[in-house]
């Protein structure tokens, strides 16, 4: 008799996911049996993947097209969902983006567009799905930060903050669901192969030559994985582990220059 899969008989919700880690973090999900709802802004691209994901793997899939930087958009997706007559178990807050460059000069609407996105769309999200997590004592939340999370950014001051929020959001959670069976895991990746360098406008950046990106599909494994174990925080690859815990070992005006000069212009 073959072994019940992880997700089988429960819906992760993943946001962000028509590419990069989003959608990698679906097929990881799909293939652990979980039935899906993808949810991101590109319509066309989400049915065309939610319809591969669904025949490959076997199990459900959903699309449901959405800017979550709305407000508002939160409830409006999950009203969305329940009309669809779905629950959800798993709630993966991918969706994000970044801005590179110095704070002044730049526009005031991406600066807070990403707060709505990074951090109030998936505070409202978890919001509205926490409790029934816990009811039914099992599922959970994983969020997607950043190894930006662990410093300050310089040239991308905004991102950097959302991420530190998201990695302490992340980990309160966790030990508030110590105990219930329900999982919570943030996931650190460092640079990655994905389409968030095109929006974000870094890989002209010092960091981005600094080093080989790691593939958004072993990116979304770790996490994946880090998931399942109920694991607090997911950092992509030794280097960066040696980094983010390097950083609470130098004087913060050292890692404020180091980082300045990654983020510069190379």
């Amino acid at each position: 008799m073959a072994e019940a899969k992880a997700g089988a008989g429960q819906t992760a919700l993943i946001t962000g996911a028509s590419g990069g880690i989003g959608l990698d973090l679906a097929e990881c999900f799909a293939d652990g049996g979980y039935d899906l709802i993808l949810a991101a802004r590109t319509e066309s691209t989400l049915r065309t993947e939610a319809e591969r994901l669904a025949q490959k793997y076997g199990v459900k899939a959903s699309a449901i097209a959405i800017d979550l930087g709305e407000l508002g958009a939160g409830q409006k997706l999950a009203s969305a969902i329940a009309e669809r007559g779905l629950a959800v178990d798993v709630l993966v807050n991918n969706a994000g983006y970044g801005t590179a460059g110095a704070f002044a000069g730049s526009e005031a609407g991406k600066q807070l567009g990403m707060i709505d996105l990074n951090i109030r769309a998936l505070v409202e999200l978890t919001h509205i799905y926490w409790p029934s997590m816990l009811q039914k004592r099992r599922g959970g939340v994983l969020n997607v930060a950043s190894t930006a999370a662990f410093q300050p950014g310089p040239l991308m001051a905004v991102y950097y903050a959302s991420k530190a929020f998201v990695l302490s959001f992340s980990e309160a959670l966790w030990k508030e669901a110590e105990g219930t069976g329900v999982n919570v895991s943030c996931l650190c990746p460092g640079p990655t192969a994905s389409g968030f360098r095109d929006r974000a406008g870094t890989g002209k950046t010092r960091l981005s030559k600094a080093s080989t990106p790691m593939g958004s599909m072993e990116v979304a494994k770790l996490g994946y994985r880090a998931f399942l174990r109920n694991r607090r925080v997911e950092i992509t690859g030794t280097r960066n582990v040696v980094l983010a815990n390097l950083v609470t070992y130098l004087p913060r005006r050292t890692v404020l220059g180091m980082v300045h000069n990654l983020q510069t212009p190379a």
